[in-house]
């Protein structure tokens, strides 16, 4: 079947020039042939992700007006705006694939509001619930290395699409085929009839307006003489991070050259992760040499922002998503309690992988801490649940340990220009009291304990990758270990077991270790990885680390 799949595209007059060339250089590689024709992608509740180039199990013009079209095929039934949002970031045919998602949603007489240029996820979240629309779509694989490119599809509400609505979806794909199913009307045909049209400035101004409204400690930043270097590491960042950071007073920014305009080869970090090191090797260099307070860098569709803080002895050190989380909340209660802007009975978020020392820090300041199923969708849904009531208000806070933060029910996803935003206020804060972000961080380790949370990966690639993963995943519920490293497991949480665990069925294991120590198992949702957590805490960082190693030794051979 795949053989002859690949026969019709290389025999079918394509319109994107780059594929007819890859399809023939191919021609006598079966396996080359085979990976990319004998599945195609999945969509999904994150929607589609693959390498570019030709074929069904890879990311090209004809994958995304397929995926369009099964949109457009459910967003005809929901009533409604009959409206869709669209974004895109600086990867590769971003631009290209956005436009092409507006054409099809144009020819199925659905109304579309696309950006001008370049926004990131959380502007395609504020669009979405601005015009009222059905649904949104963002072009982008995120923090992927620059061989992928992905397609997000949101709900009305802003947030990730859901496993029901991407289950119709799925199915409308299906029964569209992939070079000739999708309807199709020009772009500037589309304008013409005022069917697609640009997101206008009213609601850029809005959505810096929400931003700027969750600042804790208003005015102070333009007194406080921070020194910052940034990176958006070539992405999509550049224009709302700077933009808010001016608009709060803070001038002295320093931008990555290397890194500052949008460009989807990402020639200086082949993984353009803030979770990573060499994706911030050159920021920390001019951090270095600039004598800068603090180092920031966004990942190319800008809903994750990572951290470099200055020590006493000028060094740098790379804070976890966790340990920025665990900050932020810290900041945000003191802050807003000794304002008297805390809401009546706060509530934050944060997904079950997350370290255990917020649910600690929230209950010291009498915030409600709600754990969720990994997915930022699921903090969205949490913030829905409030709305629902009238009490959005209360949702204070919401991160992941993937350095993802929100602050604010103004979207539903992770937003890194908040996120940006209140790292920056924070710090400048800090420095204000003759105290800086480290000291803090160590304030808040003294108090609660040595706390260290670690991620393990373990990669499968190729067509097999997935029956790996899911074998790993059987083996363990099928034979759970009674201990790790000698140490007793207490508890067993299988999330597939909602009656449990008081939530979605999610394939998510977590072992409780005697003393109180955690190792959570899950395959990503995005990367063809099965993915350890480990939590441990000890007397200071040396002890933590030691049980940590310890813990991944005796895993190793179970996740391999």
């Amino acid at each position: 079947m795949y053989k002859k799949e690949y026969e019709r595209w290389l025999t079918s007059k394509l319109d994107d020039p780059d594929l007819a060339p890859e399809l023939e250089s191919i021609r006598d590689d079966e396996e080359a042939i085979k990976d990319r024709f004998a599945v195609s992608l999945k969509f999904g509740t994150a929607g589609l992700r693959g390498v570019l180039g030709a074929g069904t199990n890879r990311m090209n013009v004809y994958v995304v007006r397929q995926a369009t079209q099964g949109l457009a095929n459910w967003v005809k039934t929901q009533g409604g705006s009959q409206c869709v949002a669209i974004s895109y970031d600086s990867r590769i045919k971003s631009d290209l694939f956005a436009r092409s998602a507006a054409q099809v949603l144009a020819a199925n007489g659905i109304q579309v509001r696309i950006y001008k240029a370049l926004m990131p996820v959380p502007a395609l979240s504020f669009a979405t619930r601005y015009y009222h629309c059905n649904a949104g779509i963002m072009v982008t694989a995120s923090h992927n290395p620059a061989k992928y490119n992905g397609y997000k599809a949101y709900g009305p509400d802003g947030c990730q699409m859901t496993d029901e609505a991407a289950g119709v979806v799925y199915a409308e794909i299906q029964k569209t085929d992939v070079l000739s199913g999708a309807k199709l009307m020009s772009f500037e045909e589309g304008m013409t009839a005022g069917l697609i049209r640009y997101v206008e400035d009213d609601c850029i101004e809005a959505l810096y307006d929400a931003i700027k409204s969750r600042q804790v400690r208003p005015g102070l930043c333009a007194q406080a003489g921070l020194k910052l270097v940034y990176s958006p590491l070539n992405g999509s960042g550049l224009v709302p991070v700077t933009r808010i950071l001016s608009d709060i007073g803070i001038t002295d920014v320093t931008i990555v050259p290397e890194q500052k305009e949008p460009d989807g080869n990402f020639p200086t970090c082949p993984y353009p992760n803030p979770e990573i090191f060499e994706a911030l090797r050159l920021g920390l260099e001019l951090a270095e040499k600039n004598g800068a307070d603090l180092m920031l860098a966004t990942d190319p569709d800008a809903d994750r922002v990572g951290i470099a803080v200055r020590c006493k002895d000028g060094s740098y050190q790379l804070l976890s998503g966790n340990e920025v989380g665990v900050l932020l909340l810290d900041y945000i209660c003191a802050g807003r309690i000794e304002k008297g802007t805390m809401p009546k009975d706060p509530v934050m978020c944060k997904s079950i992988v997350s370290t255990p020392l917020a649910d600690e820090v929230a209950a010291h300041y009498g915030v409600e801490c709600r754990n969720v199923l990994t997915g930022f969708k699921w903090i969205g849904d949490q913030i829905a649940k409030l709305e629902e009531k009238g009490e959005e208000e209360r949702f204070i806070f919401g991160f992941e340990e993937s350095y993802g933060y929100l602050a604010g029910s103004y979207v539903r996803d992770k937003d890194a220009i908040v996120g940006s935003m209140l790292i920056c206020e924070m710090a400048a804060y800090y420095r204000s009291i003759g105290s800086s972000i480290k000291e803090e961080l160590e304030r808040i380790y003294r108090e609660y304990g040595r706390y260290l949370n670690q991620v393990d990966s373990f990669e499968f690639p190729g067509l097999s990758g997935m029956d790996k993963m899911a074998a790993i995943m059987a083996r363990l519920r099928a034979e759970s270990p009674k201990e790790i490293a000698g140490c007793p497991v207490i508890k067993v949480t299988d999330y597939q077991k909602p009656e449990e665990t008081g939530l979605p069925a999610a394939n998510v294991l977590i072992f409780t270790l005697e003393g109180g120590a955690t190792v959570v198992v899950r395959p990503s949702g995005t990367e063809p990885k099965v993915k350890a957590y480990y939590t441990t805490k000890g007397k200071d960082l040396a002890e933590a680390q030691a049980r940590k190693d310890a813990l991944a030794q005796a895993m190793k051979p179970l996740l391999d």
